[in-house]
C-alpha cells in the first residue's frame, strides 16, 4: 500500500512550482501540488494564490463527497487559512490576470483508493489531527483522507472532547480498527502501552503532575498518563481538567491501582500534549491492557 502525504506536508516543495510555467507542467503531467486556500466564496468555491495566478477550486471539486452529497459543507469551510492539495485542471487568461482551475478531489482519490484498499485492522500508521469535536478526532491519513478517531479510543483514561487530548496539526500515530463502507476508524490507545508499561515510569514517594478526569463522591481520578490514573481521596475544589501534583502514596500492581494525595493545584498547561508511543509502525491483531484482577474485567482490544 502507498502512503501519502497529510496535506501541508509538501507545500514548501510545491512553492517552486507555482509559476505560470510551473502551473502548465503541473497539468500537463497530473503533478499533485499544495497552496493555502486564502477564501471561500458564497458560491463554497476555494481559492487559492498562485503566485502570478490565482487558483479557483469549485464546490463540487473542493473535497471527496461533496459531488456525491456524502460529506458537510464544513469539509470546504473548514479549509480556508489551510493548506490543501489540487490537480490543475485548466488554465485561462482572464482580464485580471492568469485563472487556474484546479480539483482537490482528483488530487485525494488516489490516496483513499489506497487507503481502502490496503488498510487492515490492526495497521499502525502516521496521522495529522484534522478536526477536533465533542466525538473525536478526525485524522489525516494523506492528501486531506479523513479517518476518525472516537473519544473511546484515544486513551484508557476518560476524554470528554477531542480537544483535551490534540491540538490541530499535531503529528500522532493510530491503528486501524475499521474499514467499512468507505469510512476508516481509528484507535490510539493501544499505542500507548499496557497498564504495567505506564506503571513502571512511577514509584511511591514521587510527587509527579497529572490531570483532573473525573470527580466522584469517594474520590478524585488523576490521569498520571493517558493510559494510566490514580485515585486520590474527595476534593470538592476540584474539576474535570484540572491540572494538579500529586504524591504516589501506593502502587499495587495485582489489583491495577495506585493510590494518590493531592498537593497542589497548577496552572494550565502552556504546550499541547505530547505522546510517548510504545510502537509507531507495524501491524498488531490483539492488546490486552493488563491481566485480570478485581471486579472490572481486563481492557481488551481484538482487531
Amino acid at each position: 500500500m502507498k502512503l501519502y502525504l497529510p496535506e501541508g506536508k509538501g507545500l514548501a516543495a510545491s512553492r517552486p512550482q507555482l509559476t505560470p510555467a510551473g502551473l502548465r507542467r503541473a497539468m500537463e503531467r497530473g503533478t499533485v501540488l499544495e497552496a493555502v486556500a486564502v477564501r471561500c466564496d458564497e458560491d463554497h468555491a476555494l481559492w487559492l494564490e498562485l503566485g502570478e495566478a490565482v487558483g479557483k477550486i469549485p464546490r463540487e471539486e473542493a473535497a471527496l463527497g461533496v459531488r456525491e452529497g456524502t460529506v458537510r459543507e464544513t469539509a470546504i469551510l473548514s479549509r480556508v487559512g489551510r493548506p490543501l492539495c489540487f490537480c490543475v485542471t485548466g488554465l485561462r487568461q482572464t482580464p485580471e490576470g492568469l485563472l487556474a482551475l484546479c480539483s482537490r478531489r482528483l488530487a485525494q482519490q488516489p490516496a483513499q483508493q489506497s487507503l481502502l484498499d490496503g488498510l487492515r485492522p490492526g495497521d499502525i500508521l502516521p496521522a495529522v489531527v484534522a478536526g477536533l469535536a465533542p466525538f473525536g478526532a478526525f485524522c489525516d491519513l494523506g492528501r486531506g483522507v479523513l479517518g476518525l478517531l472516537p473519544n473511546a479510543g484515544i486513551a484508557v483514561s476518560r476524554t470528554g472532547h477531542a480537544a483535551e487530548r490534540f491540538v490541530l496539526g499535531q503529528e500522532i500515530v493510530v491503528a486501524v480498527r475499521r474499514v467499512e463502507e468507505g469510512r476508516i476508524t481509528l484507535s490510539h490507545r493501544e499505542l500507548l502501552g499496557t497498564w504495567m508499561d505506564n506503571a513502571a515510569r512511577f514509584a511511591p514517594g514521587q510527587i509527579v503532575p497529572g490531570v483532573v478526569r473525573s470527580v466522584m463522591p469517594y474520590g478524585v481520578f488523576v490521569e498520571l498518563r493517558p493510559n494510566l490514573s490514580g485515585l486520590c481521596p474527595p476534593r470538592e475544589e476540584l474539576r474535570p481538567g484540572d491540572r494538579v501534583s500529586v504524591r504516589i502514596g501506593a502502587i499495587r500492581p495485582e489489583c491495577r491501582k495506585i493510590k494518590l494525595s493531592i498537593v497542589a493545584k497548577l496552572p494550565p498547561a502552556a504546550q499541547p500534549p505530547h505522546y510517548d508511543y510504545v510502537r509507531r509502525s507495524g501491524h498488531m491483531d490483539f492488546w490486552q491492557y493488563a491481566p485480570p484482577c478485581g471486579e472490572k474485567p481486563p481492557i481488551l482490544t481484538c482487531f
